[in-house]
């Protein structure tokens, strides 16, 4: 396998400081919704190159891959990496983020150097992909006097250094954290560096509201997913359900995000479907309808 290597050139700002998601899009190439429209490739439940296929097919703008199952950072190599982009240069798709989930936060000191030299090494990956966000799981949020707040903002602050030279911001995905909380520690670390995903399934299940989260935590709203949910569906949990159809209310999601001048990507994702290429394809054309 060849080694890696990095990008030619650096599309940071002048002053150093990565760009907002999307922010090379024209208006002419955004959905009627005013932002470009991605898919979650992982969703479809199909091999990577297969699913780039149908995304295009399905006229997505974009994608986001999942660079611990679907694309390791260790499976990039520099021929492998050429591929892809050819792939998506042919198709006219970009990597509008990345995702690296993890079993543990960032706050839990057992095996955090070899979590943090993983998503290192996915963040070298995003920038390789020419995606500018990558989503990682925050984890349980200590309380600001709890020993472990330390440990998380370390890690944090270590992550943001190399997100700043790397040009990729980190979206913490973090459904169960109070916006007032997710303010708090954001207000511990490097502004414009880490911000926030927003995923109204998730919301929804945690007893949250997609447009009042959005509009308390504002510009820091870095990636959002097009999903829906409905609580108390199949179980006192909830489920998420076509989009559309759940309690998301993406006409006035849009809208507050419209306000706080949001123009990252918005993703569709849709968990444990029958028919997932069916549910991709009636996505597009509900967002493609507001």
């Amino acid at each position: 396998m060849e080694g890696a290597h990095p990008l030619r050139g650096d599309s940071r700002a002048a002053d150093g400081t990565p760009p907002g998601p999307a922010s090379n899009f024209t208006v002419s190439e955004q959905a009627v919704i005013g932002l470009p429209i991605a898919l979650q490739t992982k969703c479809l439940a199909q091999p990577l190159r297969q699913a780039l296929h149908t995304a295009s097919r399905l006229g997505c703008q974009g994608v986001q891959i999942d660079l611990r199952q679907e694309l390791p950072a260790a499976d990039l190599s520099s021929t492998a990496l050429r591929h892809i982009r050819k792939l998506l240069e042919d198709l006219n798709l970009r990597v509008g983020s990345t995702a690296f989930p993890t079993r543990r936060g960032y706050a839990e000191a057992d095996d955090l150097e070899r979590r943090l030299e993983a998503t290192i090494n996915s963040m070298h990956a995003a920038s390789r992909l020419q995606s500018r966000v990558l989503l990682i799981a925050l984890g349980s949020l200590p309380l600001p006097d709890d020993p472990h707040r330390a440990t998380l903002v370390e890690a944090l602050l270590a992550l943001a250094s190399q997100g700043n030279r790397l040009g990729v911001q980190l979206a913490l995905q973090a459904p169960a954290v109070r916006p007032a909380d997710v303010n708090a520690l954001l207000n511990e670390l490097p502004e414009g560096l880490i911000g926030v995903d927003l995923s109204p399934a998730d919301l929804i299940l945690h007893s949250q509201s997609p447009a009042a989260y959005a509009a308390d935590v504002g510009p820091r709203v870095l990636h959002v997913f097009a999903n829906d949910a409905v609580r108390g569906l199949g179980g006192p949990g909830g489920g998420d359900v076509v989009l559309g159809r759940g309690s998301a209310n993406l006409p006035e999601l849009l809208s507050v995000l419209e306000e706080r001048e949001y123009r990252g990507w918005i993703t569709i994702e849709r968990r444990a479907s029958r028919e997932p290429v069916e549910d991709a394809s009636n996505a597009v054309q509900f967002l493609r309808s507001l």
